[in-house]
């Protein structure tokens, strides 16, 4: 009677997952493309309803660069999120963590459909047959683009900032000075956004000067 013995290969061992030291460059490079968005969208475009037309037509090349940019944006600042969150670690706290996360996700959401209406402008202005209701559309379409990415983005970057500032003053994981200059950058965008449309290029700004600190910590330790 012959028996069989079965023999089991060892199971690899599990290790535990790191982030990337290249990770830290996503906050520049959102930075960088975001902020080349913001400037191909915004440039040459007036304050109210008067000259949209104008400004559409001059500005649809810079407008469909944009639209390509943006999703590059959007996930370098989604590994940006995971970055900082990873430097977090175990001194995480589920309240600011839960808003520091939702109000990223809602700003990269709203600045998504302020860039993909803006596409839209560009896309349909070949086909409209009635100059009238072409320049109502652009004006209506303008002026959404404007209200999302200036009024409700601009509030979730601030309140993103808030609670990222909040979190580095409690645990001490970032200098005093960058969560005071993130309370300051925070403030300055919910109160002064709907008086420059250039107040959005705080946010990358502040992201790029974040990124770069973190980048200079992780430098040292190696």
């Amino acid at each position: 009677m012959s028996t069989s013995q079965h023999h089991t290969e060892p199971e690899p061992p599990l290790r535990r997952l790191s982030t990337p030291r290249a990770a830290a460059l996503a906050g520049v490079v959102f930075a960088v493309l975001f902020g080349t968005t913001l400037i191909l969208i915004r440039l040459d475009m007036p304050d109210g309803i008067e000259g949209s037309i104008r400004w559409l037509n001059s500005q649809q090349n810079a407008i469909k660069v944009a639209t390509v940019l943006m999703p590059f944006a959007g996930i370098s600042f989604l590994w940006f999120i995971g970055v900082v969150r990873d430097g977090l670690g175990r001194y995480e706290d589920r309240f600011f963590v839960s808003v520091f996360l939702g109000s990223g996700l809602l700003f990269l959401a709203m600045m998504f459909v302020g860039t993909a209406v803006a596409a839209g402008l560009v896309s349909s202005d070949t086909g409209a047959t009635d100059p009238t209701a072409r320049a109502q559309v652009v004006d209506f379409g303008k002026m959404v683009v404007v209200s999302v990415c200036q009024t409700y983005a601009l509030r979730m970057a601030a309140v993103f900032m808030i609670s990222l500032a909040t979190i580095w003053l409690k645990t001490g994981l970032m200098p005093r000075w960058l969560a005071g200059l993130s309370y300051l950058a925070a403030v300055a965008l919910l109160v002064a956004s709907e008086t420059s449309r250039w107040m959005t290029l705080a946010f990358p700004a502040w992201v790029l000067v974040v990124s770069i600190l973190i980048l200079a910590r992780s430098a040292s330790r190696t």
